[in-house]
């Protein structure tokens, strides 16, 4: 700091207001500080100022099924948001749901000394075993609930109303793992909305969120007894509507299929799909800031329902949503239609 103050023309103390964003330095004054530091290759010693200022700068998160599109864009949005307000994020990946395994991950990230912790954890046996957990830094949990509570509910009820209101009496769903809160929720969407409604509600499908898993339970689906399906999450539609083309069964023509998530390849399916945005990166984002007003002292606050779209709207001809968009809601392409008889 001396050594850039000297080049700088300027006090040590200056650098140092300038270094920890103090507003009482002209712009002129951060500029020349800057260039000193640029023309120096200094680099803040991060380990000196975590003893100062007794914070590492650091969150750790720990997330399991990173393999999974919803975990993967969810982490996506922790960085960004912890980028955004000056942290590091130290990620753990968790293969399994164990005591030992969880101490693990998070002695791992204990050792980094962070700030706080968020934990991704789409099953109940994961919630559990971290919620026994006793740390000395705010420890937030992301369950089932790559969303808001309730709202999984409501984006299923309305994916399987969409059908409804297209003439569809006959709606099967093809459900993710039974362990996984997210699944549990859908499904118990799918069925609210068919009583409501009082249509009949056949024993779900059951499938692992993969597209292979679609695919077998669209070789089994019976066509004849159903002209729609609301399938959990867009990958496992893939593979369900690849295997009614093989089987000659046309999408949507004969049967009618509303996915889930809205992958970005989603709008380039054959047809393209229609299926329910999550807004994944603004949750990542949202859990961040709620992590901070616990290290900052300030307190969590409740979680934000999510904007609802009303059915057909929130997309443009050709799978295209607009760029006023909700981030979260039914956006309908073209592998929906009323059906034939």
């Amino acid at each position: 700091m001396e050594d850039v103050a000297r080049v700088a023309g300027v006090s040590h103390q200056t650098v140092s207001r300038v270094l920890n964003d103090h507003p009482n330095v002209s712009p002129q004054t951060k500029e020349k500080v800057s260039a000193a530091i640029g023309a120096l290759g200094y680099r803040r010693n991060a380990a000196a100022r975590s003893l100062v200022t007794r914070s590492s700068k650091v969150i750790g998160v720990i997330i399991t099924e990173l393999e999974q599109y919803g975990p993967a864009s969810t982490l996506l949005g922790l960085q960004e948001a912890a980028f955004r307000n000056g942290y590091f994020v130290s990620v753990a990946g968790l293969r399994e749901l164990t005591p030992s395994a969880v101490l693990e991950s998070v002695n791992h990230l204990l050792n980094q000394a962070p700030d706080g912790i968020v934990v991704v954890a789409p099953v109940q046996a994961g919630v559990d075993l971290f919620r026994d957990l006793e740390l000395k830094i705010p420890l937030d949990i992301v369950a089932g609930g790559l969303a808001p509570e309730g709202s999984q509910e409501q984006a299923a009820r309305m994916a399987v109303g969409h059908l409804a209101d297209l003439g569809h009496r006959s709606i099967a769903h093809l459900a993710g793992p039974e362990q996984w809160m997210d699944a549990q929720r859908r499904a118990s969407g799918w069925r609210t909305e068919l009583q409501a409604r009082g249509l009949p509600a056949a024993p779900p499908m059951t499938g692992d969120w993969g597209a292979e898993s679609g695919y077998r339970n669209g070789l089994a689906f019976d066509a004849a007894a159903h002209s729609a399906v609301f399938v959990a999450n867009d990958q496992m539609a893939l593979g369900f509507m690849r295997a009614l083309h093989e089987r000659g069964i046309s999408v949507p023509g004969d049967v009618s299929v509303v996915g889930f998530d809205d992958q970005p390849e989603a709008a380039y399916f054959l047809p393209p799909l229609t299926t329910v945005r999550q807004d994944f990166r603004g949750m990542g984002r949202y859990c961040i800031d709620q992590l901070l007003l616990e290290i900052t002292g300030g307190g969590s606050g409740p979680m934000p329902e999510p904007d609802a779209v009303p059915s057909g709207q929130g997309a443009m001809p050709g799978g295209r949503a607009p760029e006023n968009a909700p981030e979260s809601g039914l956006i309908v392409r073209s592998s929906t239609a009323p059906p034939r008889n």
